[in-house]
């Protein structure tokens, strides 16, 4: 069971990562216009977008592999937690800065914080224990 726990944790975070990861990376431009972000077609800006589209695409890929590879678990978990736990705690600063974001926007971010959170509980001793 708790090792069912930890799967379903790692698949749903990383395919949800995959997918943005993806649409940033291949399709920025449709990705951003959701919420009314106009990229426009400077290349250099593309690139710094789809960079971080790789980014998360690639870091999709190592959690995923977590959910085939019980000894990429735990480094797959610490991933998805400081990745969800980065743009979580980035957007809490960005709130406090330049206000509020979008709904979409808000409701990524409390989907953010969530995963975040529940990475360390999957790692404490006690979840690792074997089911009885």
């Amino acid at each position: 069971m708790k090792s069912s726990l930890t799967v379903i944790f790692l698949l749903l975070s990383g395919l949800l990562l995959l997918t943005i990861g993806s649409a940033i990376l291949f399709t920025p431009q449709v990705f951003y216009s959701h919420e009314g972000i106009l990229l426009g077609s400077d290349p250099s800006l593309l690139s710094e977008i789809r960079a971080s589209g790789g980014l998360l695409a690639s870091s999709a890929v190592v959690i995923l592999l977590g959910t085939v590879r019980p000894t990429l678990r735990s480094p797959a978990i610490i991933l998805s937690t400081l990745i969800y736990g980065s743009f979580g705690l980035a957007r809490l600063l960005g709130l406090a800065m330049d206000g509020a974001p979008s709904d979409n926007l808000l409701m990524a971010l409390a989907i953010e914080l969530a995963l975040a959170s529940l990475g360390p509980l999957l790692l404490r001793p006690w979840h690792n224990q074997p089911d009885v």
